[in-house]
């Protein structure tokens, strides 16, 4: 008989081909263009250690379910940690023939332990349940990391706001709605209502972790979970779930994990667009409420004066990204029947996407507002213009007893009659006031001043210093609490 070599035989043998977890069944590998079409480790290498973290979890389940011996279970072990000290150190690479990171890493994991012993890790697991599974762990990760880059962005503004709410000497603006002058607001009151906007987007995130914390897909297999006697909601804790999934084609199939992310990323874009838009208004020489700092801004390559609120910009042109992202990930996931289906490549490169743009964006754009100064007398000025005490004077009636209608009716005709005399509110005589309607006394003049208007507004939630002072105690609470959540 004549001898045939190891790498002969290899060669020989109809299994797995080289750097994929199938092939027993095929004569031949796939097509060039079939492996570049299929190939993704150019995008889901980064997932690796999450890839390494659940190969441990399984080797332990694998373990306690009596598949591995303990000399095979430590060996398992000990070559996993090699390869992620190799990763960690930037030596660990995917082949070209490598479909994708769990292809590459059970290869690179049988170079390491050897065949017999390396080979035992896909008992009991499928590709389907160990994406599922480690994607959970890599977006719940960087969740977080987004979910800190937020409250930084809400302690800026609430340092703005801080800095800008000294008793007697409350910064005032012009509150607007349609973008037209409305009613004067304390410019502590207009940054801290972003401020909640943004806590939202982090409570967002906080609920979807909770979701998503209860269902570890591992141990569902295929589709229809294992034979094999292990333990899902033990690998589960072991990765930092609180459950594993009730059902292994939910487990496998669904999707709305990262379908979710992506909108609350995109809320967020879009939520970080609105304040950006503020920023470039308030920064135009028309406005002139606001100078940029020099190293948050930059210059023009032709026009030597230009300070271009570059931040801003990017940050409300990343948000149609973040949109889109979302809107394209939707259209994937429309109508996929039950189970897993190739079309879920695609689910991970809009969110890495998503993930990446906020956790490059958010900082910067923290950077921009701490360091935005005001003009305060600008500001001032403008409060009281555009006839923006017009509804003092309506409310200011409604307490004398006229009825609103009556009352808004008369607060028409003094700004009428201002347009007229080319004047505002305030510079209206008493005669003047007193031939629009008898009801409006001297008294009025209480309410015509920028600080009597805000000092009105003490109900919950209004912009008077004392409710306005309230408000940024109870939001600093909202923030510590989630940073404890976070640590």
């Amino acid at each position: 008989m004549t001898d045939v070599s190891a790498d002969e035989g290899r060669a020989k043998d109809p299994g797995t081909n080289t750097g994929k977890l199938w092939g027993g069944r095929f004569a031949g590998g796939p097509s060039p263009e079939l492996e570049a079409l299929s190939r993704s480790t150019h995008f889901d290498w980064r997932l690796t250690p999450y890839d390494l973290a659940g190969s441990r979890a399984h080797a332990n389940a694998l373990h306690r379910a009596g598949l591995l011996t303990d000399a095979d279970h430590r060996e398992l072990l000990r070559g996993l940690d090699v390869l992620g000290e190799r990763y960690a150190a930037g030596e660990l690479r995917p082949d070209p023939s490598d479909e994708d990171v769990h292809g590459a890493l059970e290869r690179l994991l049988v170079d390491e332990v050897g065949a017999d012993v390396g080979g035992r890790i896909r008992a009991g697991r499928s590709r389907n349940d160990q994406i599922a599974t480690l994607f959970k762990v890599f977006l719940r990760d960087h969740a977080r990391i987004v979910s800190g880059q937020v409250l930084d962005l809400v302690d800026a503004l609430a340092g703005q706001a801080r800095g800008h709410l000294e008793p007697g000497a409350e910064t005032v603006m012009p509150g607007r709605t349609h973008l037209q002058h409305a009613q004067p607001v304390l410019l502590a009151h207009h940054l801290l209502a972003h401020a909640w906007a943004l806590l939202r987007d982090v409570d967002r995130l906080r609920d979807w972790d909770a979701r998503v914390a209860g269902d570890s897909p591992y141990g569902s297999g295929a589709l229809a979970g294992s034979s094999l006697g292990l333990d899902p909601e033990g690998v589960a804790a072991e990765l930092g779930f609180t459950g594993s999934s009730a059902n292994s084609i939910d487990g496998t199939a669904s999707r709305d994990f990262v379908a979710e992310l992506a909108f609350v990323a995109a809320q967020l874009g879009v939520d970080v667009s609105r304040i950006a838009e503020e920023v470039i208004l308030w920064s135009t020489r028309e406005f002139a409420f606001v100078t940029l700092d020099d190293s948050w801004s930059t210059g023009s390559s032709i026009m030597p004066q230009k300070k271009n609120p570059d931040i801003a910009e990017l940050a409300r042109g990343k948000a149609g990204r973040l949109v889109g992202n979302l809107a394209g990930l939707m259209a994937t996931l429309k109508a996929l029947p039950l189970a897993y289906n190739r079309d879920l490549q695609e689910d991970k490169e809009p969110v890495f996407d998503s993930v990446d743009t906020l956790e490059v964006l958010l900082p910067a754009f923290t950077g921009m507002v701490a360091t935005l100064t005001f003009d305060a007398g600008r500001l001032a000025e403008l409060a009281p213009q555009g006839f923006s005490l017009a509804t003092d004077v309506a409310e200011w009636l409604v307490r004398e007893g006229v009825p609103f209608r009556v009352a808004h009716e008369v607060a028409g005709a003094c700004v009428r009659r201002c347009e007229e005399l080319g004047v505002e509110l305030d510079e209206l005589t008493d005669d003047q006031l007193c031939e629009i309607s008898p009801a409006l006394t001297p008294a009025v003049r209480d309410v015509l001043t920028v600080s009597g208007s805000i000092g009105s507004r003490d109900g919950r939630g209004g912009t008077a210093p004392v409710r306005v002072r309230e408000q940024l105690v109870e939001l600093t609470a909202v923030v510590q609490a989630h940073r404890e959540r976070l640590a």
